[in-house]
């Protein structure tokens, strides 16, 4: 099987996690969990710094603040009806892109530091969380907000990841 992940280090506190097998796991986990095999697929994720991702954040959401993650999905897979699963993407060969992540190093240390959790499995939660918004998943509403946090849950649970919720 080839990498699923295409892993780009900004900021170089990200090597002492290893956000490498980090990405890998998460992105696994989140595809398993909709029903697709990883092969065809691939994902690029950015582990930077809060300015880095301040500047992203103002540039594509207009909000100049740091946030813990960011993504952008390569297809436009959002479900026609509340709380009802998105259109899966059809994996091709060679692999293609279905988007790409960000995530910040200070914002993921902060809040596993004040939530009391491993900050591995608190940035194995925010990349998955990521790939479910690349793969059409979202929370602007109760309905997709259940439906996107239980997929979270059960995959975090195959991980041996405790209920972030």
């Amino acid at each position: 099987m080839t990498q699923l992940t295409d892993v780009m280090i900004e900021d170089p506190r990200w090597d002492a996690l290893d956000l490498d097998v980090i990405s890998e796991r998460a992105a696994l986990a989140a595809l398993k969990i909709c029903g697709l095999a990883p092969d065809g697929f691939e994902i690029s994720v950015m582990g930077c710094d809060d300015q880095r991702i301040a500047d992203l954040n103002a540039e594509f959401r207009g909000k100049p603040t740091p946030t813990n993650v960011l993504s952008w999905p390569a297809f436009e897979l959002a479900a026609h009806e509340a709380g009802s699963p998105p259109t899966h993407p059809n994996a091709d060969f060679p692999p293609e892109s279905i988007g790409d992540i960000a995530i910040a190093f200070e914002t993921c240390q902060r809040e596993a530091a004040e939530k009391s959790i491993n900050i591995n499995d608190h940035v194995t939660h925010l990349v998955l969380h990521g790939c479910l918004h690349l793969l059409g998943y979202d929370h602007e509403n109760d309905a997709d907000a259940t439906l996107m946090e239980g997929l979270e849950i059960k995959a975090l649970a195959t991980l041996g990841i405790p209920n972030p919720y």
